[in-house]
């Protein structure tokens, strides 16, 4: 069974930074897709940034230059820094995989694509 667990949220003033990480347990194949996605309660889950497992990485537009995700295949975690925060960033912030897929591009897939979920860790930045 597959386990996702993050840790690393907190609350940080605006243009700090937080590093999220999310150790996974149990993957059912070496081909997989991990990321996060945020959420906030009066919106949808949206897509951060992703990773497979070769290495090559995904972002959407409003955090290219400020986050930064990265894998330890050895540990079966994934690494999300983030720097230059701002408020807008504070939400919910979810880990997610899928497995097996080659597929791994925010143009090819979405929230709905990913089977496994943590529980989530909170990221707080205030203005």
């Amino acid at each position: 069974q597959v386990q996702l667990v993050e840790s690393g949220g907190g609350s940080v003033q605006f243009g700090g930074s937080l590093r999220l990480s999310c150790a996974g347990s149990g993957y059912t194949s070496n081909r997989y897709c991990m990321g996060f996605f945020r959420q906030t309660p009066d919106q949808e889950r949206e897509g951060v940034a992703i990773i497979d497992s070769d290495g090559n990485t995904d972002y959407v537009d409003s955090v290219k230059g400020r986050f930064t995700i990265s894998l330890n295949n050895a540990k079966a975690t994934i690494n999300l820094q983030m720097i230059s925060l701002k408020p807008e960033y504070t939400a919910m912030y979810y880990c997610a995989a899928r497995m097996p897929t080659f597929l791994c591009k925010w143009s090819t897939v979405s929230a709905r694509d990913f089977a496994y979920w943590g529980q989530g860790t909170q990221v707080t930045v205030s203005s």
